[in-house]
């Protein structure tokens, strides 16, 4: 089952580790991302950063294990880089995280083209576009790279993106 959810640019690091899995107790942690999954030295470095069990798949395996990440009896976090990869897993995958309805989004780093929301929280066009949808499917989107310095929920950014 999953039990928490978060796009983080850094995928698993610290904070996912030390800060989150204490507000969200885990059994573990899968990271869906095709490049970190197809790279072995990236997938070893989140591995070893925790010694809790660390899934690193490609969107192609979650969808092939999506009923079974959601029939199993551990909890697990669901973590992408981007809200691009989480809008696929969410909305055109169809995928129910249990009783999970909030993602948190975590570090995005400013880039160009990206509008900065707050520190070190900056989203494209594109992602605004995968926020839009996965708050549209039912869900409620935070930004917050700790718990308790959240920035606000989507509605109060969703303006400077057109909707």
């Amino acid at each position: 089952m999953i039990t928490f959810m978060r796009v983080d640019d850094r995928i698993i690091h610290g904070q996912i580790i030390t800060r989150w899995s204490k507000e969200y107790p885990c059994d573990g942690i899968i990271a869906v991302n095709d490049k970190a999954a197809t790279t072995p030295v990236l997938a070893q470095s989140f591995k070893a950063s925790t010694d809790k069990k660390v899934f690193v798949w490609t969107k192609e395996h979650f969808k092939e294990v999506q009923e079974k990440v959601l029939n199993s009896p551990k909890r697990y976090f669901l973590i992408t880089k981007n809200p691009v990869d989480m809008k696929e897993i969410l909305v055109d995958m169809g995928f129910v995280p249990s009783d999970v309805k909030r993602l948190i989004i975590g570090p995005c780093n400013d880039r160009p083209g990206a509008t900065k929301l707050g520190q070190n929280q900056s989203i494209t066009q594109e992602e605004a576009d995968a926020l839009e949808a996965i708050t549209n499917a039912g869900y409620t989107v935070e930004f917050a790279l700790l718990k308790e310095t959240s920035i606000g929920e989507w509605p109060k950014f969703r303006s400077k993106f057109g909707y």
